[in-house]
């Protein structure tokens, strides 16, 4: 079915719209978790997209929630880095101390023994780190000094720790000592090992060092010096450090949120209260007004609204009674013309009865009095109409009605207007009744209106009435061949009193009432009355009615645009071949 027309959406809607469509079939897409997660979604959408509070606050948790975090991150790096840099120099200085003092005690030893040993350990004992400051030293032998060991087994063959309570060995990664007894080099690394007790094997726990080494050369080999600093205290202060900042950037940004809410507030809050005043006023309440506090700017747009509501309720006040005065003078000039008309109409009969008798001008006025009068009485008639209308007096009486006799019987009383004017009227209806829920006295004036309008406008083409239903809709349309509409003429041709060529004498044509009548009449049904037309291709009227009285619209069952680019040319085509088109349709489904 094809809905009725409308303007084309904003390109930010149909994005908006897209993403939308994307985000929902994927949510189906995902099973019964996305099925599940539909409604809260939903929900939160229509809450950011209502609420300008809640989208203030998440833009500066969002910003200034990234904000915080890159600086106190920032921060706390550069705290960290700062205390590593310090521990790296001052463990460097002492194991520079260390290797001159470690080199300048072995220099007298041409050969491994147990006396170096017993100075290493004396070195040991000497450059132990205190034990306020924790961690320790450590002696290792190279592999090329290992192997000359085997002539005294008193000598140490791997690593010598100070202080001994601890095996602080597995602080050593193959890594380091590779840089440092294998290349030479001055080394070091931050670990985490698991440290043990050397007497009784107890773990003590993982730590963190930093582990300086460096080799130490000899007159008979190459030993190691390694020094561990404990970096737990330094690495617990990082961590306190890095949770302050974090509590203190959390802080900073809901105190940030906080103030944005009440700012926010401060702007929507007479925003909201303009918004409600204004539903007050479309609504009819034309005294409700703002109140006006301060001399801010928002105190300024208060006022404004207040002289505008104001401005807005003496107008509308005046065209109100204006309105009233018009609708009260048409009905009653309506009324009161309806007296001196039936005398007229009587001495009109007359004489139009007795015009034979008479001399030809005198019977050519009488008979130009008769047409006359049927048009002041039809002038009159759609006054009255459209004063019921205007004062909502207008009711629909509903009741099941079968459409097909109703567009024959229109047909057949415009039969000597179509046959004056040159043109052939076809009905395509399907042979089943079309019942539907109307007034059908209202249905036939609609119809009765459009048949005669295209007839009058067909320049002497064909004109088909086509008449179509579904199980919520009956359509009726009329397509003329005529001179057609011009671009916009399709808005405007419902309006009273409205004739596409302003040059044409009033005398011809109809009271210019009736299509406003008749569209008034279909929104009395709950239906759509619309036009299409193009200029050299003719128009077509489509009325659609609900099939329930009281159904809303969704659709109609005939398109409003007719289907192909030639329809207005049938003018040319044989009344036999109109025929044949018409055969084609009803085997098509439609009769």
């Amino acid at each position: 079915m094809s809905a009725p027309p409308s303007p084309p959406p904003a390109p930010a809607l149909v994005t908006r719209r897209a993403v939308k469509r994307a985000v929902k079939q994927a949510l189906v897409k995902a099973g019964p978790v996305g099925r599940k997660l539909m409604p809260p979604l939903t929900v939160a959408y229509r809450t950011w997209r209502r609420s300008l509070q809640l989208r203030m606050a998440l833009i500066t948790v969002v910003l200034c929630g990234a904000l915080v975090g890159g600086f106190g991150w920032l921060v706390a790096e550069r705290n960290t880095s700062a205390q590593i840099r310090g521990a790296r120099d001052s463990v460097r200085v002492q194991l520079d101390n260390g290797r001159e003092y470690a080199t300048g005690q072995l220099t007298g030893y041409t050969v491994p023994s147990s006396a170096v040993n017993a100075q290493v350990e004396s070195i040991l004992s000497r450059l132990m780190i205190t034990p306020e400051q924790g961690g320790g030293v450590i002696v290792a032998m190279s592999a090329e000094a290992a192997e000359a060991t085997t002539t005294d087994s008193r000598l140490f063959t791997g690593f010598k720790t100070a202080p001994r309570s601890l095996n602080l060995n597995g602080a050593i990664t193959p890594e380091l000592r590779h840089e440092v007894a294998g290349r030479g080099n001055i080394a070091s690394q931050i670990v985490s090992a698991q440290i043990a007790s050397s007497e009784t094997g107890v773990t003590m726990g993982r730590h963190t060092y930093l582990v300086f080494g460096t080799p130490v050369a000899t007159r008979w080999g190459q030993l190691e010096l390694y020094y561990l600093v404990p970096m737990d205290t330094a690495e617990l202060v990082s961590k306190d450090f890095r949770t302050s900042v974090l509590l203190l950037g959390a802080l900073l940004v809901v105190l940030l949120v906080a103030v944005v809410m009440l700012v926010t507030r401060l702007v929507v809050s007479p925003i909201r209260i303009a918004a409600r005043t204004a539903q007050r006023l479309s609504a009819g309440l034309l005294d409700q007004r703002m109140t006006v506090v301060g001399e801010d700017d928002l105190a300024l747009l208060a006022s404004s609204f207040n002289q505008m509501a104001a401005n807005l309720q003496r107008q509308i006040t005046r065209l109100e009674e204006m309105s009233r005065l018009q609708r009260r003078f048409t009905s009653d000039v309506s009324h009161e013309l309806r007296t001196p008309l039936t005398t007229v109409r009587m001495a009109a009969d007359l004489l139009h009865g007795e015009r034979e008798s008479f001399d030809p001008a005198v019977a050519r006025s009488a008979e130009l009095l008769q047409h006359e009068l049927d048009r002041f009485e039809s002038l009159l008639s759609d006054l009255l109409e459209i004063s019921r209308f205007d004062a909502g007096f207008a009711m629909l009486d509903a009741e099941p009605a079968d459409l097909v006799p109703i567009v024959h019987r229109v047909v057949e009383r415009l039969a000597s207007v179509a046959e004056r004017a040159g043109a052939d009227v076809e009905v395509r209806a399907p042979q089943a009744p079309v019942v539907a829920e109307v007034d059908a006295r209202r249905i036939e004036r609609i119809l009765r209106n459009l048949v005669g309008n295209a007839i009058e406008h067909s320049e002497g083409r064909p004109v088909v009435v086509t008449l179509a239903a579904d199980p919520q809709a009956v359509a009726v349309t009329v397509r003329d061949n005529g001179i057609g509409l011009k671009p916009g003429d399709e808005k405007l041709v419902f309006n009273r009193f409205w004739r596409a060529d302003p040059s044409r004498a009033r005398q011809t044509g109809g009271t210019g009432l009736g299509l406003s009548i008749a569209l008034e009449d279909a929104r009395l049904h709950g239906g759509w009355l619309e036009a299409w037309g193009e200029p050299g291709r003719g128009a077509q009227f489509r009325l659609t009615v609900p099939a329930r009285a009281g159904d809303r619209l969704s659709g109609s069952p005939l398109p409003l645009m007719p289907s192909g680019s030639a329809i207005g040319d049938t003018a040319d085509i044989p009344l036999q071949s109109i025929a044949e088109l018409a055969e084609a349709d009803r085997t098509a489904g439609v009769s």
